[in-house]
This record gives C-alpha cells, sequence and structure tokens, in this order.
C-alpha cells in the first residue's frame, strides 16, 4: 500500500512580515507537491526564544534604506527568555508601528496589520503569514502545542519551560539545573523541578528527530543553514530538498499571492 507524500518545511517565527527565505520554502513545498502528490506540513517552531528571530528588515519605498524593526515586549526577562508563543506585545506596540509602516510598505499591507490584534509573537507572525494568503493548502503544528508535545518522543537535549521571576521562561535541561543563557559561558543556574511532556521542546540537535516523531513526514525543504546541522542520519526515511534559491533571503516579503 503507499503512502501519499507528506512534504514538511519548518521555521520559527520570523518576523511580522516573514523573510524571503521562508516564503522560498513555501514555494518549493508547493512545487514538490505538484509533482509528487501529497499533503504540505509547515513545522511553526514557536517555542523558540530568541528575540532575534522575529528581526524584520524592511527598505524605504522612497530611498531604498534599510530598517530593521521588531516586536517590543513586557520586560527584559521575557524579552531574553519567554518562548515566543508567550513572549507578549505591549499594547503600545502596534499603534507605533502601525505609524512608521506607510515608509516601507503599501496599503494593503498596512490595513492587513491593522487588524491584526494577537497578543504574543509567535500568533501574531502566524496571523499575518494567513492574510498574506501564504499558509493557503498547508497544515500547521505547532511546536508549542501540547498534544503536539505529549505525541512526540523522547529526547536526550531539551529545553523546558518553566515558571522564573512570575514569568514562563524556556530554560536548557542539565543534570543538576535548568539554565538559562545570559551570552558566552554565562549562565544563571534554576533548581530542578518535576516537569512534564507538555513542558518539553527539542534542541536545535533533537529538533528534526522529535518533529518526525509526530509528523512522519517523506520530504523535508530545508532551509540554507540547516543543512550545516540537521543530523539526518537519524531519519533516513525523509528525502531532504533545498529550498529553491530566492534573492535577498533575510528581508522581509512584502508582496501579497494571488
Amino acid at each position: 500500500m503507499t503512502t501519499a507524500p507528506i512534504i514538511c518545511f519548518g521555521q520559527q517565527p520570523c518576523g511580522f512580515f516573514p523573510k524571503r527565505f521562508l516564503v522560498a520554502k513555501i514555494l518549493t513545498a508547493h512545487r514538490l507537491q505538484k509533482e509528487l502528490g501529497g499533503e504540505i506540513v509547515f513545522f511553526y517552531h514557536d517555542s523558540d526564544h530568541d528575540p532575534r528571530e522575529t528581526k524584520t528588515l524592511l527598505r524605504h519605498r522612497k530611498t531604498g534604506e534599510p530598517a530593521l524593526l521588531n516586536f517590543t515586549f513586557e520586560n527584559k526577562l521575557q524579552r531574553k527568555f519567554s518562548p515566543l508563543y508567550l513572549k507578549r506585545i505591549p499594547a503600545d506596540w502596534h499603534a507605533k508601528t502601525l505609524l512608521q509602516l506607510p515608509n516601507y510598505v503599501e496599503r494593503r499591507h498596512i490595513e492587513i496589520f491593522q487588524e491584526i490584534s494577537a497578543s504574543n509573537a509567535a500568533d501574531f507572525c502566524l496571523e499575518m503569514y494567513r492574510r498574506l494568503n501564504l499558509l493557503d493548502g498547508l497544515r500547521v503544528v505547532r511546536s508549542s502545542d501540547p498534544a503536539f508535545r505529549r505525541a512526540a518522543c523522547d529526547i536526550e537535549e531539551f529545553f523546558v519551560d518553566v515558571s522564573h521571576e512570575g514569568e514562563i521562561v524556556r530554560a536548557r535541561y542539565c543534570d543538576s539545573a535548568f539554565q538559562l543563557h545570559e551570552g558566552g559561558d554565562q549562565f544563571v543556574n534554576l533548581p530542578i523541578s518535576p516537569f512534564t511532556k507538555e513542558q518539553v521542546s527539542p534542541s536545535r540537535d533533537t529538533r528534526l528527530r522529535w518533529m518526525q516523531s509526530v509528523v512522519h513526514c517523506t520530504h523535508y525543504v530545508s532551509g540554507a543553514s540547516e543543512q550545516d546541522y540537521l543530523r539526518t542520519e537519524e531519519t533516513p526515511e525523509i528525502i531532504f530538498v533545498k529550498r529553491d534559491i530566492i534573492d535577498r533571503p533575510d528581508e522581509a516579503y512584502t508582496e501579497i499571492p494571488s
């Protein structure tokens, strides 16, 4: 009995207007689907905690000068260590950013941005991608989903969402402590406490196997940097396909597909 292809790609929230390399992954997945059939799965890794992931590089409509915009968050602890699905956006960020957008994007993008009221970074990005019609025909699975986490395999390297100073932070699990990376060789150690699978998300090195234990994809569209660290030998059943080339991959995608 032949199994229909499952074509997957993964990405953290990558800007409130998505980076062009994400669009390249989406287009590559659609191209494969036309050739092979099956379904497309977007593994949305919103458990990541790095606030740099959501930087949005736009260019001034008249001068072409680049501008780097990003969310602001309610406090420093949350910005540095909370997972993206729990990084709360202050109420005034939306209005302040809205005033800047006419310099960089067309009216339709501004209207879409204005309509979104999501309160955290991951939800905001996902809703923007959806309203830009980029998610049409895709099944989205989120690494923050408790049901996904329960179904995933056990892994030896992982993070745990734990409570710390009134916030939920994403701490690296070690034998003797939960660790928050302050930069360089500096860490903050938090005491170990009981946790469940619903609190666990993978490290970079275990993400592929963890994802695959639930998604069971046949093909995986990888980005340029992913090729450097994916442990492809752990998932020999997957056919890996590099995303199609796109110009200015780190800049924001500011078109609306028909």
